[in-house]
């Protein structure tokens, strides 16, 4: 069963990022017709989606060592990359570019540096869960 955790986390973590950026928030601004609403909304669902992401990554830190072991979890070597730098791109944009998007400063910059960090937060949630997916299956034989 414990093997398994840092599976779920990952999948977890790639599933809401995924749920949100590409379904939930494109459909706000396509039904809500207010694009003012439509984007306070948004930046709701993506403050929750930073606490998914700290939570799916405090998770797999703790997992990447069994306690009491001498050595990490095979996957941890590389895959603790993707998770740091998964976590560090949730903060900074929640807490760096969301401010100035609210603020509306430069919003069309603000939000397409946004909007790259959160793709490539995407990438490193995929890519973990690629590695651990792939180490899963090729374990079975």
């Amino acid at each position: 069963m414990y093997e398994r955790l840092p599976v779920f986390a990952a999948a977890l973590w790639w599933g809401s990022l995924t749920a949100i950026g590409f379904l939930a928030v494109p459909m706000l601004f396509m039904h809500l017709g207010n694009p003012t609403m439509a984007g306070n909304m948004a930046a709701k669902l993506f403050a929750a989606q930073t606490w998914v992401t700290i939570a799916c990554a405090v998770a797999l830190l703790l997992l990447a060592k069994r306690r009491h072991a001498e050595i990490e979890e095979p996957w941890a070597q590389s895959g603790l990359v993707l998770v740091i730098a998964g976590l560090l791109l949730a903060l900074l944009v929640q807490y760096g570019v969301s401010p100035r998007i609210v603020a509306r400063q430069q919003i069309k910059l603000w939000h397409s540096v946004g909007t790259v960090m959160y793709a490539l937060q995407w990438f490193c949630a995929a890519a973990l869960l690629w590695k651990l997916s792939a180490r899963r299956l090729s374990s079975k034989g």
